[in-house]
């Protein structure tokens, strides 16, 4: 016998849904409730505000990346293994999850709490700080060096990933993230180190 999600995880599926496949909508709480199958007043007893829904979401995104990103830290020696398979995260999960990707590209947050914007923000910086940490460490333990500083160097990589994204949700999910980016990655990696 399955286990039935519980009504909370019901609406941010539901949620996650509504962004992927409307993509420029804006998610009204009546629509979501439409679409759960409540009414409004049940969602707000889930969640006492359209923006607990989404950093409801933010957190998983969080969760899910940055547990898998200590397990690359933790399996993987070699810096240039941990970045490619970081950056290879981080687009793959985009891809697999559109809907949520509209809110990490700020698509989904236009009208909303400037929280959520704040909250999506701190997930990147993190994110670059764990890059910059890595080609740090790197120079120290292995001696691979940067053309530039390891600030420099990882605000590149991390442009280059949020461009992907980017790309993915102007062309409405078509334009996937991963594609072409073993080759690209390539081209970056001959380029980033000395």
């Amino acid at each position: 016998m399955t286990k039935r999600p519980s009504r909370r995880d019901e609406i941010l599926q539901s949620l996650a849904t509504m962004l992927e496949s409307q993509p420029g909508s804006r998610i009204t709480t009546a629509k979501l409730a439409a679409e759960v199958g409540v009414s409004e007043a049940a969602l707000y007893r889930h969640f006492p505000s359209k923006a607990k829904m989404f950093e409801g979401l933010i957190e998983f995104v969080e969760e899910a990346i940055f547990s898998r990103v200590a397990l690359i830290c933790s399996e993987e020696e070699q810096a240039e293994a941990q970045l490619a398979k970081i950056l290879h995260l981080l687009l793959a999960f985009t891809e697999r999850n559109p809907g949520i990707t509209r809110i990490f590209n700020g698509d989904a947050l236009a009208g909303e709490h400037e929280r959520l914007r704040s909250r999506v923000q701190q997930f990147y910086d993190r994110l670059e700080m764990q890059l910059r940490q890595i080609l740090r460490e790197a120079e120290l333990r292995e001696g691979l060096r940067t053309q530039a500083t390891a600030n420099t160097t990882a605000n590149l990589l991390m442009a280059c990933v949020e461009g992907r994204i980017g790309q993915f949700v102007r062309s409405e999910f078509k334009r996937l993230p991963s594609a072409d980016w073993d080759d690209q990655w390539k081209l970056l990696r001959a380029t980033v180190f000395r």
